[in-house]
C-alpha cells in the first residue's frame, strides 16, 4: 500500500511528442538541509524554492518539534528561526519520519551530541531500512541507540551530554553518513574529520561553509578529508534551492525514448557529485544539451534541453561514477531498455538497501515487460531492445519507492502497449506534481481507481 494511505493504482500509456518545459521541483537533498542547518543557526533563516514533497514536510515538521519555528509562507517560501547549534529542545512526541532516509539520519546526526532524547519511525519502508550505518559511526561521539533488531527503526536515541571529537572513514560511499557525522560534529569539541574513498554528493560541506562553519576539503592519497571544527555559531541564511537533478531526470529521460519530444527543464542544479546520470546519458548518445549555465547559491545551474533519441547504445558505466547518480540507476535502466547493446552498472550495492531492493525491483519489474535483465550483488547489466521494440503490457510493483513507480511510468510512455504500477502513492514523497507536468508535456497517464 501506499506510504500515507490507500494504493493508488497507476497506468501509463504510450503517447505522443513529448514537448515544453518541465518545472521540476526544489532539489531535495538542499531542501532537508536548508531546514536543518536554518534550525541550527541563530536567526531567520529564508528558503526560496523548497520541495514541499512529503520527505520534505516531515523534516519540517521534525524541526519543529526540536524547538525551531519553520514556517510556511506559501510558494515555496519558508523561514526557519533557528535555536542554534547544539540548542535542540527534547521532543514531546516520536519523530515520524514517513519515507525519507535522508531525513530520519541527518536528524539522528543533528541532534545526537546534544543531551537530549528522541524516538525516531517511519513507514514500513523506512522501518524496513538499516540504521546502524549512522548509529555505529554516531556512537562514537558518545551517542547511544536502541532501536530494533538489526538496528531498524523505532529506535530512540540518547544523545552525547559530553560528546567528544571523531576521526571517522566511511566504508562505504554514502552521503548520508557523512553528512550524519559533520552535522554531529558541530556540536562536539575540537575538529571532527571524515575522510571517504570515493566522493559523494557535497551539498553539507557546501552549505555548512555557506552558514559559517569552519570546514575545509582536502584530495589525499587515501580520499576525500573533510574537517569541521565544531561549536560554531552558524549565521542565517537566504537560500534559493536549484530545482533537483533527480527529479528532472524523469522528464529529460521520458524525452529521449518518445519520438519526436523536445523538453526544456530550466534551472537545475549540476553540481559535478549529483550529475552523473546526465554525462552517463550523452555518452549513450542522448541529444542532451545544456544552455545559460551559470551559478546560484554557489551551485552549479543549467537548463537541460533533452529531445528525442533513437540511436541510443547501451555503455558501461563507470564504477567510480555510481555515488554521483545512485538514485538515478532506476530511470537509467528504462533508457537502457530502448538503447542497442547491454548497459552495464556495477559497484550499486547501495541500490538494495534504498527505499527498496531497487536492483529487484526494476530487474523483475523490466523483465514482466519484455527485456532481458541479469544481475548481482553489486551488478546488473539491462539487454537493450532498441527503440519501438519494447513490449510493455504488464503491472509492476512499486514496493513504496517513489523512484520505482515513477520509473515504470515514463517506461509505458514509449513501449508497444501501456505499463501500470501497483502503487503511484509514493511518488508524492518527492515529486507532488509528477502526474500533471507530465501530463502537461503530453504523457498519458491514468489513476486506475478514479
Amino acid at each position: 500500500m501506499s506510504s500515507h494511505g490507500t494504493p493508488i493504482p497507476m497506468t501509463s500509456r504510450p503517447c505522443g511528442p513529448l514537448t515544453g518545459e518541465a518545472r521540476v521541483p526544489g532539489d531535495k537533498s538542499i531542501s532537508h538541509r536548508s531546514l536543518i542547518l536554518g534550525a541550527l543557526s541563530v536567526g531567520e533563516t529564508e528558503i526560496t524554492g523548497l520541495l514541499e514533497g512529503q520527505d520534505v514536510l516531515d523534516t519540517a515538521r521534525a524541526m519543529r518539534a526540536f524547538g525551531a519555528k519553520v514556517t510556511d509562507h506559501g510558494g515555496g517560501t519558508w523561514t526557519v528561526n533557528g535555536v542554534g547549534t547544539g540548542g535542540f529542545a527534547e521532543p514531546d512526541q516520536v519523530i515520524d519520519c514517513g519515507n525519507s532516509g535522508t531525513g530520519v539520519r541527518l536528524i539522528m546526526g543533528a541532534m545526537a551530541t546534544t543531551g537530549i532524547t528522541a524516538t525516531f519511525t517511519g513507514d514500513a519502508s523506512l522501518n524496513g531500512r538499516p540504521m546502524a550505518r549512522v548509529t555505529d559511526p554516531l556512537a562514537l561521539f558518545g551517542t547511544q541507540s536502541h532501536g530494533r533488531s538489526g538496528g531498524r527503526l523505532p529506535m530512540t536515541i540518547v544523545g552525547a551530554a559530553d560528546p567528544v571529537p571523531v576521526e571517522y572513514t566511511v566504508p562505504v560511499p554514502s552521503a548520508q553518513v557523512k553528512s550524519a557525522v559533520l552535522l554531529a560534529g558541530l556540536n562536539a569539541p575540537g575538529k571532527t574529520v571524515v575522510t571517504e574513498a570515493e566522493a559523494t554528493r557535497d551539498h553539507t560541506e557546501r552549505m555548512l561553509a555557506g552558514f559559517g562553519a569552519e570546514i575545509t576539503t582536502e584530495e589525499t592519497e587515501t580520499g576525500r578529508v573533510i574537517t569541521l571544527t565544531g561549536q560554531p555559531e552558524l549565521k542565517p541564511q537566504k537560500i534559493a534551492v536549484p530545482r533537483d537533478p533527480s527529479s528532472a531526470a524523469f522528464p529529460v529521460c521520458a524525452a529521449l525514448i518518445v519520438p519526436g519530444s523536445d523538453v526544456l527543464v530550466p534551472g537545475i542544479g549540476l553540481n559535478p557529485t549529483r550529475a552523473g546520470l546526465f554525462t552517463t546519458l550523452r555518452e549513450m548518445g542522448a541529444d542532451l544539451t545544456y544552455e545559460n549555465e551559470r551559478t546560484e547559491g554557489g551551485e552549479p545551474v543549467a537548463d537541460l534541453r533533452a529531445r528525442f533519441s533513437p540511436d541510443l547504445k547501451g555503455i558501461e558505466v563507470p564504477e567510480a561514477r555510481a555515488a554521483s547518480m545512485i538514485d538515478e540507476y532506476p530511470i537509467l535502466s528504462v533508457v537502457a531498455s530502448f538503447a542497442a547493446g547491454d548497459t552495464v552498472m556495477r559497484g550499486v550495492k547501495e541500490l538494495r538497501v534504498k527505499e527498496s531492493d531497487r536492483i529487484d525491483a526494476m530487474a523483475t519489474g523490466l523483465r514482466a515487460n519484455g527485456i532481458t535483465v541479469e544481475d548481482g550483488p553489486d551488478w546488473w547489466v539491462v539487454t537493450g531492445a532498441g527503440h519501438g521494440n519494447v513490449p510493455g503490457g504488464a503491472t509492476c510493483a512499486s514496493h513504496l519507492d517513489h523512484r520505482i513507480a515513477m520509473s515504470f511510468l515514463i517506461l509505458g510512455m514509449a513501449t508497444q502497449t501501456p505499463v501500470s504500477v501497483d502503487d503511484g502513492g509514493p511518488i508524492a514523497t518527492s515529486f507532488p506534481v509528477f502526474e500533471p507536468l507530465m501530463a502537461e508535456l503530453g504523457a498519458q497517464l491514468v489513476r486506475d481507481n478514479s
